[in-house]
């Protein structure tokens, strides 16, 4: 009788831990990105996208705000630059609101699976940026082509630096 009821204690902890576990819906990634939040990635779309996808938009191109921001080696975390442009874009698209893309790219080094994962980190770490900056979620688009297109054809620190991207569009 006794081994019965702890048997039946045990079944009803693990019943209990195991929906505990599948009602999480937590999706901060407080280790690594410095408690910054991350969208699912069943939310978001890799591949590749028709331009004309991404139209009406009024971020001037010709405004001497960078639209291409760079990434350390195997790193997601924007640099103060990065920041300051996005800012800068963030008030544009708050008093302005237009769809825009943020595509994100790696260097050749590491998996197909591995880069297309880290260029969409990359794009959700300024797609976080500009939501905190206030710009609305549903105009942001993000997008990773991995190392699928690099921006400099050598295998190089140099050409691997500028391949580590985000590109706003």
């Amino acid at each position: 009788m006794k081994t019965q009821l702890v048997k039946y204690g045990v079944i009803a902890t693990l019943f209990s831990m195991l929906l505990a576990g599948c009602s999480s819906t937590d999706t901060s990634d407080t280790s690594s990105s410095g408690g910054v939040k991350t969208m699912p990635s069943s939310s978001v779309a890799t591949g590749k996208v028709d331009s004309s996808s991404v139209s009406g938009s009024s971020l001037d191109s010709d405004s001497g705000v960078a639209r291409v921001f760079y990434f350390e080696f195997d790193k997601a975390i924007l640099n103060s630059e990065a920041r300051a442009a996005l800012s800068l874009h963030a008030q544009s698209l708050k008093a302005n609101p237009v769809n825009i893309r943020l595509e994100g790219h790696a260097d050749e080094r590491g998996t197909r699976e591995y880069n297309m994962a880290l260029g969409e980190r990359r794009a959700n770490s300024a797609r976080d940026f500009l939501i905190q900056e206030g710009v609305n979620s549903s105009l942001i688009e993000v997008i990773s082509y991995g190392e699928e297109s690099p921006a400099s054809m050598g295998s190089n620190e140099e050409s691997w630096a500028l391949n580590r991207r985000v590109e706003l569009k």
